[in-house]
């Protein structure tokens, strides 16, 4: 997400310095809402709620540690548990941050293959983020929806 911004904000700047947005070449500039991509991409919900499901696991085994160890008696077999349950958590939380990068990664590549494809069918030159522009362009934002939610759009996944 991070990155699309970044090229999104760098055409702006480049339009804005008139080094391609020259009367003689005028370029036709579209523009995209990324969060109203994101938060209607089918996709990118099913991936949130996975995401949201594995928080919801870790959750609930810091809770069943928590009550096995207050069954516990010896002060040593508390400290040897309390050791194993961090190492343990360590890896989970580990596999979750992998694993929230992944879906999000994925989301951000299919946003942009997919607003890069409707550019190209829509002939327009440069889209930006919908915050750079005060006036004109076209929005097309809920083409990117569509198309990413139709059944022609291959997402790229990792």
């Amino acid at each position: 997400m991070k990155n699309l911004k970044t090229l999104l904000l760098a055409s702006a700047a480049l339009c804005v310095m008139g080094t391609s947005c020259s009367s003689a070449d005028a370029q036709t500039i579209g523009y995209v809402n990324y969060k109203t991509v994101e938060s209607n991409y089918e996709y990118a919900k099913k991936a949130y709620k996975e995401i949201d499901t594995k928080y919801l696991e870790l959750q609930q085994y810091l809770m069943d540690k928590e009550k096995q160890y207050k069954n516990i008696d010896s002060p040593i077999n508390k400290k040897n548990f309390e050791e194993q349950v961090q190492k343990d958590f360590k890896l989970k939380n580990d596999e979750f941050d992998k694993l929230k990068l992944k879906k999000a990664q994925e989301v951000e590549n299919n946003i942009l293959q997919a607003t890069q494809a409707v550019a190209a069918d829509k002939k327009i030159d440069v889209v930006l983020d919908y915050r750079v522009i005060f006036t004109g362009g076209t929005d097309i934002s809920q083409d990117v929806v569509n198309y990413l939610n139709s059944p022609k759009f291959k997402p790229v996944k990792k």
